[in-house]
């Protein structure tokens, strides 16, 4: 059951995916044709099957915006839509995701740079939360020195 139940939580986050990337194609007149790329596979830590819940929140970033240092207590993979986020959780380097890559967060990273990349244009990435347990998605404030190198 619990495997079931972990199985039908993954084919609904792959499926939730699936519908915005194609959506996202279909918005660029990308409809004749169908192709089919692994954007992220991640392995994810060992979790309670029978209380999964996923949720996807949409992040919208103005022209110079950055979100301050945080964390989340479950491990989230996102997608970025349309222009460029740089971001840094501790110990791992600085990165910046363009429209159409992936990254992922394990649970409790603490996230010390999450911000557009461009002080001109917007930003705009989808964050998917896979959680077995009730909890607030993001903790703040941290402190941005936290775990620095």
């Amino acid at each position: 059951m619990i495997r079931l139940r972990r199985w039908s939580m993954l084919v609904i986050a792959g499926l939730s995916f699936g519908l915005l990337s194609a959506a996202h194609n279909a918005s660029l007149g990308q409809t004749k044709e169908t192709a089919v790329r692994v954007a992220l596979s991640r392995p994810l830590p060992m979790m309670k099957g029978d209380r999964l819940m996923v949720t996807v929140l949409e992040v919208a970033y103005a022209p110079g915006a950055a979100s301050s240092p945080h964390s989340h207590p479950c491990p989230v993979t996102g997608y970025v839509v349309s222009g460029a986020v740089r971001m840094q959780v501790k110990g791992e380097p600085e990165a910046v995701y363009k429209a159409g890559d992936s990254f992922f967060e394990p649970a409790n990273g603490v996230h010390q740079i999450s911000a557009n990349a461009s002080s001109t244009e917007p930003a705009k990435f989808i964050a998917y939360f896979l959680c077995d347990h009730e909890t607030e998605l993001s903790v703040a404030p941290i402190d941005p020195t936290e775990g620095s190198q």
